[in-house]
């Protein structure tokens, strides 16, 4: 373990991990990376899911073996209870509580005490509480598999598998976030907390710029895919497009390119100002598409029926003509190059794009080792291993957090040992302050944009933080990007826009800076440099403010693609996501969900904020928390993201035709849906129990699969659902999004959705926007003592500005008069959602 004279900022908390598999295991390792003390309790027979992974899930913590089934091992257990600050579990709901540990009534007699449940169904979830909740259950119940991107629905290959840990990767974060959030609580008020994050609602919170529906959609935001559905639909036309007809439905500034060394490179440029002419320009082809009529809308927030042409260089998406048009071009020139050289000449020129490269690639990467995303550690078991790096970590202290204490085996004894050590400090019942959620009274200034900064942002806003969004007076952005996507990420924020490069502007902006607890930003260092916001600068402003900084590309140590821009897609290729999805390096896919990586990131922000506000209380360190795309990814891949001799093959399911893993876990068509089984070999006795299946458990493994396609093919999926669950065997209907929200649809109500299981969704029919939205309600996380906010939907951008100036001290004719300069504005059109 670490030694007690460490900067981490959880140094002293102490976590006893009941995890098993991903999510709770997880959770655990986040507070570890940051210090925290973590006593990690399996079965006699070791962990439940026998994986390398567990090296990355188990590091900075030593394991105990107890029998929580004997007297002994539960006493034991409850022993090492006593002492933690902080417990961990990931199992069904009630099934701890059956063994003798009761969080509530251990809360009872302990008030200071965290606990964290991490089922994959709520427990407020009669239908689904009870299932066996592995990560695929969870992932075909919610909606992923069925709701894969437009790509496969064109393709027609819908459901359709990826082994990512998506559940248990957002699961994780969102919990190891509201954990910090009421551990830096209880320094204000004494008080612990009961936490339960299921798995069902955090991949859902994952979904939630796809499952939006705004009823009314202007035209001009479908894209060419989109089109082409609806057209087949309408006309009774089969989902059967090629890849390579796909791809010339796709955006010309979103899209992967083939180059000189048969390398694809993905270009993510739409939506933004400069980055598309940039990319043209890097291409040396801006010029002759300007002469062959290419235009620059000067003002893209007006109704589209007011453009001067139906297409704006920087806009997203682009018509049809000018998308082939510019498509064919960028295709020419990038087999002048190799992938490599595009990605010195992106990066430098501040383009976003980057190449195609498998996740072998990327564990073995010299920027991945040099910048600390991925790192080596001594495992026990397993010897060198090299692992992904600290999601999250402050910057004063991110050294330390790149040397991990591998996993190690003690007796019960030393665990206790070790946690009697470690002293708990909080207030004396006479000192603590009432609050109503984790963070009344904490002002959060958000500079952040598109999506993974600005979630972060909103997401505080639930447990009572003033959130407030600084845009600039003239949007670098297109509408598709800053007021679609805000409709999610705006949720619970006051607007504000003013140019902070003029004069007034910087007046305004250097005086929220002072007003504020907390500032969030996703940009480089470069350009936080440059706004006088690195620390040295800060200081100058205030000294008290937490700083907390997400990008794309950064790890610890700063790297040759440190301060390169990039988007999600952009951590996909390089990470070796996109080519597990698509298969082949000739036909790289996105992993379609807008939040694949980018909300995951934003959930990390939060806990980077959390941790700053712990340290700041605890030990009155003034910090700047950490995280990026890049980091994220790590856990997003952690079943896969290692290394080690004698490893084996990088096999995890990949390609379009990947259907799961084996035949116990996969897909299977039936007489009406598809269904998903999740099973493992120790399973296969319970078949006998299931009606049409008893001679299962007797076939020869290669058997199996052509045996459950002809049986399932018999019977409704319900059916089938029904009596393998009625065996405790995991299996339910792939769902698809659009069904999950009508089926768990309610008016807004002012409540956070909490109460509604594990899916609930509001109708606002008074949308600020004008339009009827459908949106996922803010409720992954349910705390007992910490109020949860419902959020106010997200109100056009501007309409706060007059009223945040006023209140930091500013007369009316002042106002009117930074107005007036264009240092300040209320709007920047008349449409909430520009038509």
């Amino acid at each position: 373990m670490r030694n007690s004279f460490s900067n981490l900022p959880l140094t002293g908390v102490k976590v006893v991990d009941f995890g098993q598999y991903i999510a709770g295991p997880a959770v655990a390792m986040l507070l570890g990376d940051l210090g925290a003390t973590v006593v990690h309790i399996d079965p006699p027979g070791g962990p439940m899911w026998d994986s390398p992974a567990n090296a990355t899930l188990n590091r900075n913590k030593v394991i105990v073996n107890l029998d929580l089934k004997s007297e002994d091992g539960r006493e034991q257990a409850r022993a090492l209870c006593a002492e933690a600050d902080i417990i961990v579990e990931n199992f069904r709901p009630g099934k701890l509580a059956k063994l003798g540990f009761d969080f509530a009534v251990m809360r009872e007699e302990r008030p200071e005490l965290i606990t964290i449940s991490v089922p994959g169904f709520a427990s407020n979830d009669a239908e689904r509480r009870e299932l066996r909740a592995y990560e695929s259950i969870v992932s075909a119940s919610s909606g992923v598999f069925t709701d894969m991107g437009l790509n496969r629905v064109l393709m027609g290959l819908n459901p359709s598998f990826s082994p990512l840990p998506l559940a248990s990767a957002y699961a994780s974060q969102i919990a190891a976030s509201a954990t910090v959030l009421a551990l830096q609580s209880r320094q204000v008020t004494g008080l612990g907390d009961q936490i339960e994050v299921p798995l069902a609602a955090a991949v859902m919170e994952g979904l939630c710029y796809n499952s939006i529906h705004v009823d009314g959609m202007p035209e001009r935001y479908l894209t060419q895919r989109e089109v082409e559905i609806d057209r087949r639909r309408v006309e009774g036309l089969p989902m059967n497009v090629s890849y390579e007809d796909l791809q010339e439905l796709m955006d010309p500034f979103f899209r992967s390119y083939m180059c000189k060394d048969g390398r694809g490179f993905y270009v993510v440029c739409p939506s933004h100002k400069n980055h598309a002419r940039r990319c043209l320009e890097v291409l040396g082809i801006y010029d002759e598409l300007v002469e062959d009529g290419l235009t620059s809308e000067e003002d893209t927030y007006r109704p589209w029926s007011q453009w001067e042409s139906k297409t704006s260089l920087g806009v997203y998406p682009m018509p049809k003509d000018w998308a082939d048009k510019i498509s064919a071009r960028m295709k020419e020139v990038f087999m002048t190059r190799t992938s490599h050289e595009w990605k010195k000449m992106f990066g430098r020129g501040l383009i976003p794009g980057a190449p195609q490269r498998w996740l072998q690639e990327w564990i073995h990467d010299e920027y991945a080792e040099t910048s600390g995303l991925m790192i080596d550690v001594h495992d026990p078991v397993y010897g060198d291993m090299t692992q992904p790096g600290p999601v999250v970590w402050m910057e004063e202290s991110g050294e330390e957090a790149l040397q991990p204490a591998p996993r190690r085996w003690v007796e019960f004894d030393e665990a206790l040992k070790i946690l009697k050590k470690i002293r708990t400090e909080i207030p004396e019942p006479s000192e603590r302050v009432e609050q109503e959620g984790w963070l009344s009274g904490v002002r959060v200034l958000d500079l952040c944009n598109v999506i993974a900064g600005p979630h972060s942002a909103s997401y505080l806003a639930r447990f009572g933080a003033e959130v407030i969004k600084l845009e600039p007076a003239n949007p670098m952005y297109d509408s598709w990007n800053t007021v679609i996507y805000g409709m999610s990420q705006m949720r619970g924020k006051r607007s504000i826009l003013a140019d902070i490069t003029s004069r007034h502007g910087r007046q305004v902006f250097e005086d929220l800076v002072k007003s504020v607890d907390v500032i969030v930003w996703n940009a480089p260092d470069s350009q936080i440099k440059k706004m006088g916001l690195d620390a040295a600068n800060l200081r100058k402003i205030n000294p008290d403010a937490l700083f907390c900084k997400l990008d794309c590309f950064s790890g610890v140590r700063r790297g040759t693609r440190t301060d390169y821009i990039g988007y999600d897609d952009l951590v996909q290729a390089t990470t070796g996501i996109m080519l597990r999805f698509g298969g082949a390096m000739d036909r790289p896919e996105e992993h379609a969900h807008v939040g694949t990586i980018d909300v995951m990131c934003g959930f990390g922000g939060a806990l980077a904020v959390a941790a700053a506000l712990y340290q700041k209380r605890r030990f009155g360190r003034v910090g700047r928390g950490r995280t990026s795309l890049s980091s994220n990814s790590g856990l997003l891949q952690v079943p896969f993201a290692f290394d080690y001799k004698g490893r084996g093959l990088f096999d995890e399911p990949s390609g379009p035709e990947a259907s799961g893993y084996d035949a116990l876990t996969r897909f299977y068509s039936t007489a009406s849906r598809y269904l998903l089984l999740s099973a493992y070999e120790t399973d296969l006795p319970l078949f006998r129990n299931v009606e049409g299946l008893e001679e299962f458990p007797d076939l020869p493994e290669e058997d199996r699969a052509a045996f459950l396609a002809v049986a399932f093919q018999t019977q409704p999926a319900a059916e089938w659902v029904e009596r393998l669950q009625g065996a405790d065997i995991g299996a339910v209907i792939c769902e698809n999004l659009d069904s999950l929200r009508a089926r768990n649809l309610r008016d807004a109500d002012g409540t956070p959705g909490t109460t509604n299981g594990s899916y609930s969704f509001s109708n606002y029919p008074d949308h600020p926007s004008g339009h009827e939205v459908i949106q996922l309600d803010p409720y992954a996380v349910r705390s007992t003592r910490g109020k949860i906010t419902a959020v106010t939907p997200a109100e056009k951008f501007g309409t706060s500005t007059r009223a945040i100036v006023r209140e930091l001290g500013y007369a009316e004719t002042a106002i009117d008069a930074m107005i007036k300069s264009g240092g300040l504005s209320e709007s920047w059109s008349d449409e909430y959602l520009p038509s």
